[in-house]
Formats: structure tokens, C-alpha cells, sequence
């Protein structure tokens, strides 16, 4: 039996010999299903009788997105109009997500800046929500904001590693320094853009996240994502209160001040479904729970194949971004079983970044776990190894993807050339009770065993 968990499908569709059914439970042989993968899909055969493809309940995209824009900053949640933040002196502070994000910026940010047009535009800045990530090219912030906003305002990356640049807001738990990017800080409005997904252990994107680690300096995330923090198993998808990393980046980005915020959710099709503007924790706290109800998929018991991806372009540009999807399908895999991820890293681990010097300088994960346990053993996205790490303890982990082998074998990952090839090798092992769990749009969906 084939068991499809989803409500209704738009742009994702399963392919059987019989044509494409839109029913929410069917049961049919010879299934293809579509995996997002860089800009287009993965096709691929699925066994007869043995498989759970898990989607995110549908949501239809706005009929109007811009109208719901402006609808939503002229009634927000929990705060004044934006506009009545605002004196003509004032400086504003637009704050975006980068490249590796899906938040359709080239559409809000133009329709925010329009709403704030009787403002001058030397008073605005947009500042690039890096957290730790590279900085963000002009040819890519033209793609993100549109050439025009990038010509007509100005456009700057956060920097992460430069203290020049970040101003201390009291410490962390563990007494590092709280720094947050100074534009931000000093600016007299704080807008915060951004859109609300699951978050692997921050429980939701958006919010406060895009205040801190999207514009902390470097030392204060790493404190935040430490081992402790990062191992709490509360630190995960769909929790927040009670939940210590999310907590401390609350606290640290209510210090700031004020911020409004401003976000979005999205389809699988990346249509805008809901808009969420004013307090920032307020706002907040209804998007996210407006995407529990579509991304949060129950499940009875656990599976011995999970197949995931990391939701295809831009989620899955590289291996550190791929962890995301690693983690959501984990949640239900069964002990010693097989996960395959296809990621297309596109840009690699990246080569030579924080993650790939820190997994090549150890022999296997659970050397890494050993390293991160170490008192005062420390390294930049040590928290993406440490997430793999703990995977791979209780699961064998395959990677379908651009990289070349040895790339994929020196991040202790296995190669895998054909995803259909390999759940046939394992389910012959396994035998006839053998049960696979496909999420074709990755951490998009959470599955979560009840």
C-alpha cells in the first residue's frame, strides 16, 4: 500500500502509469515521484507497497500578494502601523535574508520600499542578513533585491568577523560577547524581513532570527550553537519556548530595541500564503503557527529507508544548508536505518569554508563528536557537523548530488549515484516488511513520530 500524507499538491505532483492523481490516498504500482532538486526535480521509481510519501498540506498562494503587503504593515499585529514608527530624520534599517534563503525579497522588498516612499532614501539602509554565511556578491543582491533597489539605495552585507562593525549588547549565558551588527543597532527603525519555515533547532525561521545570528557577530553565534545548546533535545523543529538556543537569541534581539517585523510564509511553489507584520514575537508566534499546521505531518512509527532533500534551490546550494534536510528526514528513521539525502551543492561543502576544514580535519563523526565535547574546543559551523554527526550515529547517511566522490567521502557522507538503485539494494536485504518514507520537498515538511 502506497499512503500519501498531504491535503491537496500544486506544482509537486506524483506520476503513476495511470496518470497524475490528486487524492490524498492512493494506492497505485509503478510510482514515480518528483524530488526537488537545484532548479528542477528528480525523478524517481518507487517500490510497490512499501512507501509513505510525506508533503506539506497545501496552501494556495494569495490572490493578491502586494495588496496583502500593504494590508498587513497597515494592520499589523500587536504594534502601530509601520508608517507611525517612522519621523522623516529618522534612519531606517531594512534587514534581508541572503542567497540561501527562499524569501521572494525581489518581490516584498520592492513593495516595502514603495510603502515607505515618502521617506528619503539616503535615511534607508538594507542590510544582508548573513549570520556567518559568505558575503553576497552585487550581481546576486541585484538578483535578490532587483537591480533598481540595489542602484537606488543603500545596499551593504553584514560582517560578521568585523568588530568595527558590531556593537555589544551585554553577553551570552556562557559570557561571551552579544554583538549585533551597529547599522542595525543604531538605526532608529529596525525592519526585519525575512519568511517562517520549520527551523532544525531553532524551531521556526523568521522572527527574531533574522536580528540574531542574521546580524551577530561571529563569536556570539558560536556561543549560541554551541555543543550544549545544540544538543538539547529540545532544541529542534516546531519548538521555541523552552527551547534555550531560541530563548537566548530572543533575549539578545529584544535588547536591541524595538524591531518591527516583517515576514512572509510560502508554498512549495514559493507563492506567498500569509503575511505577518508588527512585534516581532507576537507576529511571529502566529506565522509560525499558521505553518505548524501545513508542515507539521504526523506519523505512527518509524521507517527503515527515509528519503529527503534540502527543499531544491536555493535551500540546497551547498552540503551545509543539506543538513536541514538530513535532520528532517532522521526524525523518523529507524535505528541502524538508511537515509538518502539528495542535495545539489552546487557550491560544494563549500570548499575550504568553517564546516569543510572542520570535517576533514577528523577521521570518522564520531572523532568530531569527541573534538566538540573537548573543554574549549571551538570552530565556526561546528553545529552543522555536530547535527551530521549525531545522524550518522544511529544511521547510515547517502548523498545524491553534484560533488565529486571524494568531496562526499571526505564529509562522511557515502556516494550515491542512482537513489532508486539503492532502496532496491537495501529492501532485497531488509526483506518484505521493509518500509520507505519519501519527503520530496525536504525540510519544507517535518515529519514527527506520535
Amino acid at each position: 500500500m502506497l499512503v500519501i500524507l498531504w491535503k491537496t499538491v500544486n506544482s509537486i505532483e506524483l506520476r503513476f502509469a495511470h496518470g497524475t492523481v490528486p487524492s490524498n490516498l492512493c494506492r497505485f504500482k509503478n510510482m514515480k515521484v518528483d524530488l526537488a532538486y537545484g532548479h528542477g526535480h528528480l525523478q524517481l521509481d518507487l517500490p510497490e507497497n512499501r512507501t509513505t510519501v510525506i508533503l506539506p498540506s497545501h496552501n494556495p498562494g494569495l490572490p493578491d500578494e502586494k495588496a496583502a503587503v500593504l494590508a498587513a504593515l497597515r494592520s499589523p499585529i500587536g504594534s502601530r502601523p509601520l508608517r507611525e514608527w517612522i519621523k522623516p530624520t529618522d534612519k531606517i534599517c531594512i534587514a534581508f535574508t541572503d542567497i540561501t534563503r527562499a524569501t521572494p525579497n525581489e518581490r516584498i522588498i520592492p513593495w516595502l520600499l514603495e510603502y515607505l516612499s515618502e521617506f528619503p532614501r539616503e535615511n534607508i539602509t538594507l542590510l544582508n542578513q548573513l549570520g556567518t554565511h559568505r558575503p553576497n556578491t552585487k550581481a546576486e543582491l541585484e538578483k535578490l533585491l532587483t537591480p533598481e533597489v540595489v542602484r537606488d539605495y543603500r545596499v551593504i552585507n553584514h560582517e560578521p568577523e568585523n568588530h568595527a562593525a558590531l556593537k555589544e549588547f551585554g553577553t551570552t549565558r556562557d559570557g561571551t560577547p552579544a554583538l549585533i551588527n551597529k547599522t542595525l543597532a543604531e538605526a532608529d527603525v529596525r525592519i526585519i524581513t525575512g519568511f517562517i519555515e520549520p527551523h532544525f533547532f531553532a524551531g521556526f525561521s523568521g522572527g527574531i532570527k533574522g536580528i540574531m545570528p542574521g546580524c551577530a557577530g561571529l563569536e556570539t553565534v558560536m556561543s549560541n550553537h554551541g555543543v550544549k545548546n545544540i544538543g538539547n533535545p529540545k532544541a529542534t523543529f516546531g519548538i521555541t519556548e523552552g527551547n534555550p538556543l531560541w530563548e537566548e537569541l530572543r533575549d539578545i534581539a529584544l535588547r536591541v530595541g524595538p524591531s518591527f517585523l516583517f515576514n512572509v510564509t510560502l508554498n512549495e511553489a514559493r507563492e506567498i500564503t500569509g503575511v505577518f507584520a508588527g512585534d516581532i514575537l507576537q507576529a511571529h508566534k502566529v506565522g509560525f503557527e499558521f505553518v505548524r499546521k501545513s508542515a507539521m505531518q504526523k506519523v505512527k512509527e518509524p521507517f527503515d529507508i527515509v528519503i529527503t532533500t534540502n527543499s531544491g534551490h536555493p535551500l540546497d546550494m551547498n552540503l551545509y544548508q543539506g543538513v536541514k534536510g538530513m535532520s528532517a528526514g532522521a526524525r523518523v528513521l529507524s535505528e541502524n536505518g538508511l537515509l538518502i539525502l539528495a542535495c545539489e551543492c552546487r557550491e560544494g561543502v563549500p570548499a575550504n569554508s568553517p564546516l569543510d576544514k572542520l570535517l576533514r580535519s577528523a577521521s570518522s563523526p564520531e572523532e568530531i563528536l569527541t573534538m566538540l565535547s573537548t573543554p574549549g574546543f571551538v570552530r565556526p559551523e561546528q553545529w552543522q557537523a555536530q547535527i551530521q554527526a549525531l545522524i550518522q550515529r544511529r544511521a547510515e547517511v547517502l548523498l545524491y548530488s553534484s560533488l565529486p566522490e571524494e568531496v562526499v567521502r571526505a564529509a562522511f557522507l557515502t556516494p550515491c549515484q542512482d537513489i532508486g538503485a539503492a532502496v532496491g539494494d537495501r529492501l532485497r536485504k531488509l526483506g518484505p516488511n521493509a518500509r520507505v518514507a519519501v519527503l520530496p520537498q525536504g525540510p519544507l515538511t517535518i515529519p514527527y513520530l506520535t
